[in-house]
């Protein structure tokens, strides 16, 4: 008998021990999810690297919905005054990997704010979207600079946003 209470109460230290870790694992791990929260994956498809980076920084389809992206890419043959020449399969590739990894299917909290702040519009410029406007008030003055260059040179001063990171800041003098 007293070796059964003995053993009901090591089973119950037990459970408790792992029902604990168990609770402190799940924290944990709830934890790591929020701090990437705001975090972005960097780009994987080649292709979009390959003819988007040509010619400029390369911007995370989070960063603005799948309309603009969509616009973006029917506009092509007048793209900010170029024309891409971009043949069918590979505006084809392009448009789906910027669908699939735009604002609204990114679940970021930055990609969150961006569509909240965007509404209905269909922004064509990143730093057309309200909410970035809002994030960069207070350094608008450096796109001036012969380091930064414009507010399109977002590489400048997120010297880690292309591998999602734009909490890593340091403008240039």
């Amino acid at each position: 008998m007293k070796t059964n209470r003995i053993h009901r109460t090591l089973f119950a230290a037990v459970l408790g021990l792992t029902l604990s870790a168990g609770a402190s694992a799940y924290a944990d791990r709830g934890e790591r999810e929020h701090e990437d929260h705001g975090r972005y994956k960097a780009v994987e498809n080649q292709t979009y690297k390959q003819e988007c980076s040509a010619c400029h920084y390369l911007y995370l389809p989070g960063l603005l919905p799948a309309r603009s992206w969509e616009a973006l890419i029917k506009g092509s043959d007048k793209h900010f005054g170029e024309n891409l020449a971009l043949d069918e399969k590979t505006s084809s590739e392009i448009s789906g990997f910027l669908n699939a990894n735009s604002a609204e299917k990114t679940n970021t909290e930055w990609s969150n704010k961006i569509m909240k702040s965007v509404g209905s519009a269909t922004p064509e410029r990143i730093m057309d979207v309200p909410w970035i406007i809002k994030e960069h008030r207070k350094v608008k003055n450096a796109f001036k600079r012969p380091s930064v260059g414009s507010a399109s040179n977002c590489g400048a001063c997120h010297t880690r946003g292309q591998e999602g990171d734009f909490e890593a800041v340091k403008v240039p003098k």
